[in-house]
């Protein structure tokens, strides 16, 4: 037991260690909710939930998944290649591929899932692949590429300088490069400069693979994620990551490419293959969520505005916000672990205010932060007393 006691010991000792909240999201009041604490039951205000636009309580939402689920059952009954394959996920699949303007699309059970063995599958189908990576990419998009045992070469932080040079070595080493990155970073919130990324792409012949999970939903016309909102589709970008867990506010991930990319991924990803696929529940909660976000570019005007005026806010009381976040992720930095622990702490425990700390390795150590999530119903109280407390507390 000694080598489990260590690494706790570890854990706690640096301040990495993570404690997991007990909480109740009351339906139909988002983003309040109840957090069941060491001594009592306390009603709070949740600022860091994922699911930025409310969409889980969305009562269209929560009626097709009832529907559903005296339709079908709770589960889908198999893998997709042995009974799991409902209506409901060909569905939602077009949806899918309707939504970010590729020919097909591919259901994981999870968005980290879905990137690292779709990493993984692509360094079965691809010869001589190196995979490109930037240097703050998730950690499915790490452990993706870990786990294909391929060649892999990192490039600084959205350093287009250091892409050209790394993609110049690659092919003069005769690799396969694909480049893989993000759209919206989670942890500083900022954005990659994906159309330059492209055109380098183009220039070395590279494949690109975009993880767009903090962006589907949130960014474009329709919220086809911040391709869309470029107007770059299936011609700039060859295989898009997205996820059915944040901004549509169910579960699940999926990429999105055109048909002979994904009918080979679907083939060799064993990731796809040998797992129970989503309920068809779960599908048909995401099919009304996607036609709903489509049809209400407000909802996404309003999450926008509401990001705009807590930073307002934040800056107007000094409150050091992460320098280079430009999108709807806030960033509190306090860069300390035990401080950052603490400032989540006391929020909860005096203010009722729920913000989890976020510690290395998601982040380096030094660069500890409280990362906020507004949504379109975050009210202008609810942001004052946040704005009020973080003083307070900070």
């Amino acid at each position: 037991m000694k080598y489990f006691e260590n690494t706790i010991d570890e854990y706690k000792s640096d301040g990495r260690y993570r404690v997991f909240n007990d909480i109740l999201r009351e339906r139909g009041n988002f983003p309040r909710s109840i957090w069941y604490g060491k001594y009592a039951p306390k009603n709070i205000v949740n600022w860091c939930s994922n699911d930025y636009l409310g969409m889980g309580q969305n009562q269209y939402v929560i009626d097709a998944m009832h529907t559903a689920l005296d339709q079908t059952g709770a589960g889908s009954g198999g893998t997709r290649n042995i009974g799991g394959t409902s209506h409901y996920h060909v569905t939602l699949e077009r949806e899918l591929a309707s939504l970010h303007k590729t020919e097909s699309s591919l259901l994981f059970s999870s968005a980290y899932v879905a990137n690292e063995w779709t990493l993984i599958a692509l360094s079965r189908i691809i010869p001589n692949i190196c995979f490109i990576s930037d240097n703050k990419n998730h950690a499915s998009l790490i452990m993706g590429i870990k786990h294909s045992r391929s060649e892999k070469r990192i490039f600084k932080h959205n350093d287009m300088n250091d892409l050209e040079t790394t993609l110049k070595k690659v092919v003069k080493e005769k690799l396969n490069p694909v480049i893989v990155f993000e759209s919206v970073y989670s942890m500083d919130g900022d954005i990659s400069p994906i159309k330059d990324i492209v055109a380098l792409a183009h220039k070395y012949n590279a494949l690109t693979y975009i993880d767009e999970v903090h962006a589907v939903g949130l960014y474009g016309e329709t919220g086809g994620g911040y391709c869309e909102y470029l107007n770059m589709y299936s011609d700039d970008i060859d295989i898009i990551n997205g996820t059915l867990g944040k901004a549509f506010g169910v579960q699940g991930g999926y990429i999105a490419a055109n048909k002979k990319i994904v009918d080979a991924i679907r083939s060799v990803a064993s990731g796809f293959i040998f797992t129970t696929s989503i309920s068809p529940v779960l599908c048909a909660g995401a099919i009304a969520s996607i036609n709903y976000v489509k049809d209400h570019k407000s909802l996404r005007e309003k999450h926008q505005k509401k990001t705009k005026q807590l930073k307002k806010m934040l800056r107007r009381r000094n409150i050091p916000v992460h320098e280079n976040s430009c999108t709807h992720i806030v960033p509190i930095m306090v860069n300390d672990a035990f401080k950052c622990k603490e400032a989540s702490d006391r929020l909860l425990n005096e203010y009722g205010i729920y913000i989890q700390a976020i510690n290395s390795p998601t982040v380096e150590a030094g660069t500890e932060r409280l990362r906020i999530a507004p949504t379109p119903f975050h009210t202008d109280n609810m942001m004052m007393e946040l704005v009020s407390a973080l003083k307070d507390v900070l």
